[in-house]
């Protein structure tokens, strides 16, 4: 199982809910889909903002870590993490299945990165969770644990090889999910 989160933007309390929740969740890695320090200037300063508590919590689960760059995430922030952060993108495998992760800035649902039929696209950037399959492939957006917009509340998401889902973050309910077919 992975666990996925976006756009922390530096809230010491959303990443402190958030590791309780991957530990939690027993899931072997945890996937960053960006923006973790900054919160961007066109985002209001989190109420809990303390980037370098957040950078210090996630160094301490470092070989855990799977992550690519936000489009707030920057060579400052790459150096007070000790895992890869700046990457565009990184793919990994399921099984067959492949998962692209990004921020959702460049690539998203609206613009494909090269997908086969049961693939998933993971991203976030929208802070509007996602789970769905889409023209013959999945699409998975974990929401913002710290900043949800549209009504949502902060969530999280899972993957296993049966389904892709979003949890809240406080609670831990499932607010989506799409099973995943046979590939």
């Amino acid at each position: 199982m992975l666990f996925v989160c976006s756009d922390i933007h530096g809230d010491y309390q959303a990443l402190t809910l958030t590791l309780a929740a991957f530990k939690r969740s027993g899931a072997s890695h945890l996937v960053s889909l960006g923006d973790v320090l900054n919160h961007g200037p066109r985002n209001p300063v989190p109420a809990h903002y303390a980037p370098l508590k957040v950078a210090e919590d996630l160094n301490n689960i470092a070989d855990k870590i799977i992550a690519v760059r936000g489009n707030c995430d920057s060579e400052v922030d790459q150096a007070l993490c000790h895992f890869p952060l700046l990457a565009e993108y990184n793919q990994m495998l399921l099984g067959t299945r492949k998962i692209f992760l990004c921020h959702g800035h460049n690539y998203g649902p609206n613009k494909l990165p090269p997908l086969s039929p049961g693939d998933i696209l993971v991203s976030g950037h929208s802070h509007v969770p996602q789970a769905q399959q889409q023209d013959g492939h999945f699409v998975l957006n974990p929401g913002s644990v710290s900043m949800p917009r549209q009504d949502w509340q902060a969530s999280y998401a899972l993957i296993t090889e049966q389904q892709i889902q979003v949890c809240s973050l406080v609670e831990h309910q499932e607010l989506l999910s799409c099973p995943l077919d046979k590939n």
